[in-house]
């Protein structure tokens, strides 16, 4: 498939005094692939029972394959650390190095059908980019936290599970992935590792 852009826009459900969690998606078409739509949080991903201590967020659409992840809450998203990623009904495995300086080495390395991905900040922590072998997409927040508008663009051989892996990080606290993000974190990154002696 060629190369090409497309536009997420964001709606909300509302919450009620039934406890229903409000839920924000964002929804449009995306190339020949048709309609996909990214929501946070995506009760159905996680457990019940799990609720209280973890957040999902998910990918789903017309023809591209199903994407989740699961980790513990930060900032209204599922946080990077600690997350279990899921790309068409398979398990798929997330590192990276909190202790690099540049953006490339604190950059996400994802294995994932098959596929080694590299998902990384570009301009600023509102753009990303998710990229494989002769592969790329280019993703844009109209604002970091909630935005209305997520946008991307795609170059080289694109495929379906690209572009659900790509959208599916926008619903991830990825602000550490900058040097700033990554130092403001490194408090909360001590204290986890303090609560595994305990």
């Amino acid at each position: 498939m060629s190369g090409y852009s497309f536009e997420l826009r964001r709606f909300e459900t509302s919450g009620d005094e039934r406890g229903r969690r409000r839920v924000a998606y964002w929804n449009g078409e995306v190339g020949r692939l048709g309609s996909v739509e990214l929501l946070l949080p995506a009760l159905e991903v996680v457990p019940v029972t799990d609720r209280s201590l973890h957040m999902g967020t998910m990918v789903t659409g017309d023809s591209v394959p199903v994407s989740s992840y699961v980790a513990y809450p930060y900032g209204g998203k599922p946080r990077i650390a600690q997350g279990t990623l899921n790309v068409a009904g398979q398990h798929a495995v997330v590192s990276r190095n909190v202790w690099r300086w540049s953006k490339v080495g604190r950059a996400l390395r994802i294995r994932a059908v098959g596929r080694e991905y590299v998902y990384r900040e570009t301009v600023n922590k509102r753009h990303h980019v998710l990229e494989r072998h002769e592969a790329q997409v280019l993703m844009a927040r109209s604002s970091w936290k909630n935005p209305e508008m997520i946008s991307g663009e795609t170059r080289g051989s694109v495929d379906s599970v690209d572009v659900s892996l790509a959208i599916l990080f926008e619903g991830v606290y990825t602000r550490n992935l900058s040097l700033r993000g990554a130092v403001v974190s490194t408090p909360g990154r001590f204290l986890d590792s303090l609560g595994a002696f305990w």
